[in-house]
């Protein structure tokens, strides 16, 4: 009688079969990556260009109209840090600005206001289905170019503000060497107002009720501030108003119309698509939390702020991430427009050096490390408000 094997052959076993399985698909994609390699580095030895960032700190020679302080005699690698200044300080205007609005709408969706309503639901399918690259462009071209007037007959608001076709002007706030002195009250009233933030929060979890944590730690943080600023020395800082010269505003703080065009299409755009989520994330919440707020006396206001959305924000978090992360993918759409993000400014420099591989790598990371960064932060807020809630 034969006798039966005690245990199945490796090359029998399930475990070891999906092992081999998975190391074989990994050299097949490391000798792949090897083929497109080696025939990437024979087409740039046939055009004689070689693969490195030795450019990076030759002259740049073109000039950037608009960003931190650059000059055209400055190196290549200047001028792609501006680009990515550019890019980030758009991409989080606008998430600032597209969260109030996509809030704004999205709790106006649910209003028992006929009117309200309506505009809302027209705002949102509205500028939601037309292409963002067509709003941009019709921001920039229809309205900030062909509407507003020149320089010499600008919009005068109040508080030495001036809009005209070339953008919107600003007064700006420069540090003095009072600064040093008042960011020290600063971080005192921050050190104070995070004990009273935690203090108010430990005290609203024992006792099981909702509340507002930062309640005292805000005021204080205030109080501490505003003491700090009338105690320096110096005033913190001092105001540069924008006047008109010969053919500009000098001076102040300047947001050019390609910043304008780009900021206002990638708002109300994503605005649009946050809308949504915020008004599927208040109809997630059960409705009898509804009733018993109502029955416990609490107004619609009252409801919403201590009851709804607390409850919503868990579920709004994760989609709107992902609003967050295209919207920064999609300032890309500013070369239309010639706003010098890091993405027009790389084509420049792939035109200026021919060295396109190696600064289609650079343009890659750096919107993968702005996405990564911005995943981790709503990431751990998410966890946050959900550790919170418990």
């Amino acid at each position: 009688m034969a006798q039966i094997p005690s245990h199945t052959p490796f090359w029998r076993d399930i475990r070891f079969i999906r092992v081999l399985l998975q190391i074989l698909f990994l050299l097949g994609v490391l000798l792949l990556a090897g083929i497109l390699y080696t025939n990437m580095q024979r087409g740039l030895r046939n055009l004689n260009l070689e693969l490195n960032l030795d450019f990076l700190s030759n002259e740049a020679g073109f000039y950037i109209s608009e960003g931190i302080g650059y000059d055209p005699s400055n190196a290549y690698q200047k001028a792609f840090w501006v680009g990515i200044l550019n890019t980030i300080k758009v991409s989080l205007i606008g998430i600032v600005c597209a969260t109030v609005l996509g809030l704004f709408f999205g709790i106006a969706r649910l209003s028992s206001n006929w009117l309200i309503r309506n505009i809302a639901t027209a705002y949102v399918e509205v500028f939601r289905n037309i292409p963002l690259l067509l709003q941009i462009l019709f921001w920039y071209t229809a309205v900030i170019i062909g509407q507003l007037p020149q320089v010499h007959d600008s919009i005068s608001l109040p508080g030495s503000i001036y809009i005209n076709n070339r953008g919107i002007y600003l007064p700006a706030l420069e540090p003095t060497p009072g600064l040093k002195i008042w960011l020290i009250f600063i971080c005192i009233g921050i050190l104070i107002g995070g004990v009273l933030f935690v203090l108010q929060w430990r005290k609203l979890q024992r006792l099981d009720r909702p509340g507002f944590p930062a309640k005292w730690a805000l005021p204080v943080f205030i109080i501490v501030a505003i003491c700090g600023w009338f105690l320096t020395p110096e005033n913190p800082f001092k105001l540069n108003l924008p006047e008109l010269g010969r053919f500009n505003y000098q001076g102040g703080f300047r947001f050019s119309s390609e910043f304008s065009a780009l900021l206002i299409g990638l708002s109300v755009y994503t605005g649009a698509y946050i809308a949504e989520i915020v008004r599927s994330g208040l109809q997630a919440v059960a409705k009898g939390q509804r009733e018993a707020a109502g029955a416990v006396g609490l107004n619609q206001r009252q409801t919403l702020r201590l009851i709804v959305l607390p409850q919503a924000i868990p579920i709004i978090v994760p989609p709107l991430t992902s609003q967050y992360l295209n919207l920064a993918k999609n300032s890309s759409l500013a070369v239309a427009i010639g706003f010098p993000d890091v993405f027009s400014i790389g084509n420049t420099m792939m035109s200026h050096t021919g060295q396109s591989i190696p600064v289609f790598a650079m343009i890659m990371v750096s919107y993968l490390i702005m996405s990564l960064t911005t995943s981790a932060a709503m990431n751990w807020y998410n966890k946050w408000i959900n550790r919170m809630k418990k």
